[in-house]
C-alpha cells in the first residue's frame, strides 16, 4: 500500500463532513469516470482521500478535488489478484486511520462489501455503497439500483455520492475533468511531429492501439493501415501507449511514436491537443472525455456501451454491439474470429475521424 500525503487538513467546522474516503479500485478509465462523484463529495468534505488500485492511481492523482491518494491492490477486484494475507489487510486498515466517512464506488459486477468490512475495522463510522446483497451492519447507506438498466457509469457513481448526501456544486456540468494545468508538452510534441511548438488543438489525430483486455483490442495491422490512410487523408498522426513494440509497429515510418514516453498527465495533454482520439474501450478514451476531445471508439460489446462509452464528448461507436460476446465481460474473446471488432475496417475509422473533425 502506498499513500500520497497532501497538506495537513484544517480543523473540522460546522457542516464539515470531515475526512471522506472515495474508493474505486480498478482501472484508470473507471477512476476517471468517478470524477463527478469526487467533486460532489468535495463540496462538504474537509479532505478527500481516494483509494485506488495500482492501475488507477495515476488517474486518481489527476482528479479535481482529490487531496490524497492511497494505493491498494484489492484481491477481489484486481485482474491479477494477490493472495489475501493478514499483513496486507492490516496495512490497509492502518493506512485508513482518521477517515470519518467512505463512499465506495463499484461497477455492477463488483461487490462493495469486502471493502466495507475493512473500513469498519479501520473505524470508519459511515459507509455508503451500492449493494443488492444484504449488507447487515457493513453499510449505513445502502443504495439499491436496478442492475438491468444501463446507466452511464459516471452517473451511476454520482448517484451513490448523492445517496450519501453529496451533490455537485452549482455550475458543475457533471462531465469528466482533470486537474489543471496539464504538463506543457508543446515542445516535446512539436519535435516528434516535426512542427513548431505553437501547434494548437486540431493539428493531429491520436491513435491508441492498446487495451487492458485482448477481447477489447482491434488488430494491430488494422491500426497500422488506419495510420497510413489517415496520413493519406491529410492528418498528422500520433501513436500512444505503453506497449512499445505495438506502438512502433502501428506508427511505422508515417506517424510520431510516443510509445512508453509519456506519463499519464502528459498523455492527457497529448490527447487534449488532438482533433480526435482513435481507441478501444480503455482508459485513454475516458481521458479524452475528460479533456474534451472527440473519440472514434472501437468498442467490443463484452460490456455495454451505454455504460462505458466516452462520456460527455462527441464520439462514433464502431463494432458490432449485437455480437455473441455481448455482455460476457470476457477479457479474452470467447468467439472465434473476434467478430465484434474484426468486421471494422480502416476505411470506417478514417470516415469517422473525418466526420468528427468537420
Amino acid at each position: 500500500m502506498r499513500a500520497r500525503t497532501g497538506a495537513p487538513a484544517a480543523r473540522r467546522g460546522a457542516g464539515d463532513r470531515g475526512r471522506v474516503l472515495v474508493a474505486r479500485l480498478d482501472d484508470a478509465g473507471d477512476v476517471l469516470l468517478a470524477g463527478p462523484a469526487v467533486r460532489a463529495v468535495r463540496t462538504l468534505a474537509r479532505e478527500v482521500v481516494f483509494l485506488a488500485g495500482p492501475n488507477g492511481r495515476a488517474a486518481a492523482e489527476l482528479l479535481p478535488g482529490v487531496d490524497r491518494v492511497i494505493e491498494w491492490r484489492a484481491p477481489w477486484i484486481d485482474h491479477t489478484p494477490p493472495p489475501v494475507t493478514g499483513g496486507q489487510v492490516a496495512a490497509l486498515v492502518a493506512g485508513l486511520g482518521g477517515v470519518d466517512e467512505a463512499v465506495v464506488l463499484t461497477s455492477f459486477h463488483q461487490s462493495a462489501l469486502p471493502l466495507a468490512l475493512l473500513l469498519r475495522l479501520a473505524g470508519v463510522s459511515r459507509i455508503t455503497a451500492i449493494s443488492n446483497d444484504y449488507p447487515g451492519s457493513l453499510l449505513d447507506v445502502r443504495h439499491v439500483v436496478d442492475e438491468s438498466a444501463d446507466v452511464p457509469e459516471a452517473e451511476r457513481m454520482l448517484a451513490v455520492a448523492g445517496a450519501a448526501g453529496f451533490g455537485l456544486p452549482k455550475g458543475d456540468d457533471g462531465k469528466l475533468a482533470v486537474q489543471r494545468p496539464l504538463p506543457d508538452i508543446s515542445g516535446f510534441l512539436g519535435h516528434h511531429l516535426g512542427v513548431g511548438t505553437d501547434a494548437g488543438k486540431g493539428t493531429y489525430v491520436v491513435v491508441h492501439p492498446g487495451t487492458s483486455a485482448p477481447a477489447r483490442t482491434w488488430p494491430a495491422d488494422r491500426h497500422r493501415q488506419t495510420v497510413r490512410e489517415l496520413v493519406e487523408d491529410g492528418h498528422q498522426v500520433v501513436v500512444t501507449g505503453t506497449e512499445r513494440d505495438l506502438t512502433a509497429y502501428v506508427a511505422g515510418a508515417l506517424a510520431a511514436d510516443l510509445g512508453g514516453m509519456t506519463t499519464f498527465a502528459e498523455l492527457a495533454a497529448v490527447i487534449e491537443g488532438a482533433d480526435v482520439l482513435v481507441a478501444g474501450n480503455t482508459g485513454p478514451a475516458h481521458l479524452a472525455a475528460a479533456v474534451g476531445t472527440p473519440v472514434v471508439s472501437l468498442f467490443a460489446p463484452v460490456v455495454p456501451a451505454a455504460r462505458w462509452a466516452p462520456y460527455g464528448v462527441p464520439f462514433t461507436l464502431l463494432g458490432d454491439q449485437r455480437a455473441p460476446c455481448r455482455g460476457s465481460r470476457a477479457r479474452d474473446c470467447p468467439v472465434a474470429g473476434h467478430p465484434c471488432l474484426s468486421q471494422v475496417t480502416s476505411e470506417q475509422v478514417v470516415k469517422a475521424v473525418r466526420e468528427l473533425t468537420q
